[in-house]
């Protein structure tokens, strides 16, 4: 299968930047005279230096204990906090204040206590990791340690979004759109800080609640009640939940079901994730062994299923019902990233090894009285990201796109696919989808920011009605908004270029028997 990148159309050169999709086509302009705001949008760009963390400096535990206390109480306030794990960190990073002997016996003892937790019979590498090392590697963003910004989150009805910076306050925007242009220089941005707040992995808006947000940090969940009718820019501590759990952290994956009832939170170091009643601070584990714990969770759009992903090479998708689920292996790594289609029919997901998208189709159980998960066989392998160097629109370089997957994102309307990748790459890559007999995707075009930026997230704002609205969280701290402008496919006949392209596809799902892995949801792998 050859790489996709090879039918892209060419990107745009040094000096170009992106500002918008218009009916299929990307338009660039230069950086120097291109205006970067987008009317009605908050603009933001967060200055690197100013928000540098002390947690890339030192362990975000010492940071968080007072350096004038002595070791014992380090690790007596560390136990209070996350138990005995935090104790045996705690020693482990003051490696200088204790003997050798104890630095040694307490870091093989956290590795034994994370492997006990995890309730499962073989050695997992993720376990030895530090917290701050676990977040970084499971979190969306892709340079989670250096990113000015560790977190965004839009809300999924109401215009308004939440960004995280390094040293782990939250800023919150909204309603924007509806200030009068006398009010925008003096709108209210709240700014969420609590002293549990540290090592933020995720954020994530309750549903039909305008004014609730999830946030996954270190030690728990903390869940802030944002009134917007508030003038506070400074929400007290009265305005915040405090959800703990033993043995559940980090957390780095939040997920609300659809109609905002359960909260669901995973930590790669538990086999459970964590169905959380929020309003009585309660929770029900959902646990099965193997894997070796949690490290990202995708509720399907209708609710009715939600997508759970391993550090290991195994993940699961749970109907809603029972909470019975199906189990598929892959031989490639852990899964790195999914997204559902709107109707919840397809899950697209990604491994961490393989520059290869892959979907796995679900049937439509008419009888609402079965539980039936109803997945395919076999995930086909669709589209082939592998790095590829192409010429750039202007003729006068040469770049290289492409390669393992960081992270999908795909609009609600079901019609544009957003992909970042691992590797440095300062492109995003975006295609034209279509939800018709199969799944259709074909080359769109390729999102550029400034030189020197490269895309850390991206995310697409819910029912953007114009089309889709693309957000990027770029290396430098700027937070851009990219409107793609179309006409839904159901609306209009395929382009001969389209047809073109889908052909393309649909030689990729031919070609399975000679070069396309496929994985059995039962854990059986097949070439």
């Amino acid at each position: 299968m050859a790489s996709v990148f090879l039918n892209f159309p060419l990107p745009p050169g040094p000096g170009k930047i992106t500002m918008c999709e218009e009916m299929g086509d990307f338009t660039s302009a230069s950086q120097d005279t291109a205006k970067l705001k987008l009317i009605g949008y908050p603009d933001i760009s967060v200055n690197k230096d100013s928000t540098r963390s002390l947690t890339q400096r030192e362990n975000a535990k010492s940071a968080f204990l007072p350096h004038d206390e002595t070791i014992n109480k380090r690790v007596y306030h560390a136990w209070l906090d996350m138990g005995l794990s935090g104790a045996l960190e705690e020693i482990v990073n003051s490696s200088s204040d204790v003997p050798n002997w104890m630095s040694f016996m307490s870091q093989k003892l956290l590795i034994l206590t994370r492997w006990t937790n995890s309730l499962h019979g073989s050695f997992f590498p993720h376990l030895a990791m530090s917290n701050e090392e676990i977040v970084a590697k499971f979190s969306g963003v892709n340079n989670w340690c250096t990113s000015p910004v560790k977190a965004f989150c839009w809300h999924p009805h109401t215009l308004k979004l939440s960004y995280c910076l390094q040293d782990d306050t939250v800023r919150v925007h909204a309603n924007f759109a509806d200030l009068v242009p006398s009010l925008k220089h003096n709108e209210l941005v709240p700014v969420l800080k609590h002293k549990l707040q540290k090592n933020v992995a995720c954020m994530a808006w309750q549903p039909n609640s305008s004014s609730i947000l999830g946030v996954g940090c270190q030690s728990c969940i903390l869940v802030w009640h944002i009134e917007p009718t508030s003038l506070a820019t400074r929400p007290s501590s009265s305005s915040v939940q405090v959800l703990q759990q033993g043995n559940h952290s980090p957390v780095t994956s939040l997920a609300w079901s659809p109609d905002g009832r359960i909260l669901m939170s995973s930590s790669p170091v538990d086999t459970a994730m964590l169905a959380w009643d929020v309003t009585l601070e309660t929770c029900t584990p959902l646990r099965r062994f193997g894997g070796g714990g949690v490290s990202l969770l995708s509720w399907s759009p209708d609710g009715s299923k939600l997508f759970s992903a391993t550090p290991s090479n195994v993940f699961r998708v749970w109907e809603s019902r029972t909470w019975s689920c199906e189990k598929w292996s892959t031989s490639t790594g852990t899964c790195k990233t999914a997204c559902w289609s709107p109707n919840g029919n397809i899950l697209l997901f990604a491994t961490e090894n393989q520059p290869i998208i892959y979907s796995l189709s679900f049937s439509e159980v008419c009888d609402e009285t079965k539980s039936v998960i109803g997945g395919s066989q076999t995930a086909v392998a669709c589209i082939d990201l592998s790095q590829t160097e192409i010429q750039t629109a202007d003729g006068t370089s040469n770049v290289k796109v492409g390669g393992c997957i960081q992270l999908m994102a795909w609009d609600t309307s079901g019609e544009r696919l957003a992909v970042i990748f691992q590797d440095r790459c300062d492109y995003v890559a975006v295609f034209r989808t279509r939800l018709n007999l199969v799944l259709e995707i074909s080359p769109c075009g390729f999102v550029k920011g400034v030189d020197g930026e490269i895309p850390e997230f991206v995310q697409f704002q819910p029912n953007y009605s114009k089309g889709a609205l693309l957000t990027v969280v770029w290396s430098s701290g700027r937070i851009g908004y990219i409107p793609m402008y179309f006409v839904p496919s159901s609306s209009s006949p395929l382009s001969s270029s389209r047809l073109e392209n889908v052909a393309t596809l649909h030689q990729y799902q031919l070609g399975t028997s000679s070069t396309i892995h496929s994985y059995n949801h039962n854990g059986m792998y097949n070439n």
